[in-house]
């Protein structure tokens, strides 16, 4: 798989933290049910790899990637837990070159021009600009649109249902990252409908 064909998939990536196992497959269920297939889950917690293969293995149509890759190590253990691409907050050549030899895709981090440069010279043109809002926004992705012609963008970090349209009008963003469709409070009480709901409102905002 491309790592641009997962824009394809709808105009939201899920960014997932997700602390308890037994939560992984209900959450996965009910986002899929919303409409939402492509899943980043953060390597940002113990059980993060263990929630990945309890996806990849109970919920098929979902199309699951690991999240906070920074490392060749994480690459290779996203990779031998089943996931179908990788997202890293930042970009170097190291990680970028392993996750081709391993034949994973990657949605590399930047936020500069010369990350993007960098990522570029390893054959990377889409990319994830993170922090989003913090490093400029839309107005850092117009600035970005005119030297970087042929690069296209998921933008990740602050980003809002409100917000969302904003990028997604941009002809350089194809997808937006977006935490808010998995809240915490919704994840530990187990309320699986509500994040249906909120998975289907991010559907359906192109």
């Amino acid at each position: 798989m491309n790592t641009l064909e997962l824009a394809a998939c709808g105009p939201v990536i899920p960014v997932i933290v997700i602390d308890r196992v037994e939560d992984a497959v209900p959450l996965a269920r009910a986002l899929v049910a919303g409409g939402v297939r492509v899943l980043e889950v953060t390597l940002r917690t113990p059980a993060a790899l263990d929630c990945i293969r309890a996806m990849v293995a109970a919920v098929p149509e979902a199309i699951v990637g690991a999240g906070t890759v920074r490392s060749i190590a994480d690459a290779q253990a996203a990779k031998d837990a089943g996931c179908q691409f990788a997202v890293s907050p930042g970009y170097t050549s190291e990680i970028g070159r392993a996750c081709l030899d391993i034949g994973l895709p990657l949605l590399p981090g930047v936020s500069t021009a010369s990350e993007v440069m960098m990522a570029n010279a390893d054959g990377y043109r889409f990319l994830k600009l993170f922090p989003a809002t913090a490093v400029g926004g839309i107005n850092l992705l117009k600035a970005f649109a005119s030297p970087f012609h042929d690069v296209v963008f998921c933008p990740t970090g602050g980003i809002t249902l409100d917000t969302a349209p904003q990028f997604l009008a941009l002809p350089n963003v194809k997808v937006c990252g977006g935490s808010w469709l998995t809240p915490a409070d919704a994840v530990k009480s187990g309320d699986w409908a509500r994040i249906t709901r909120l998975a289907a409102e991010a559907q359906a905002l192109r």
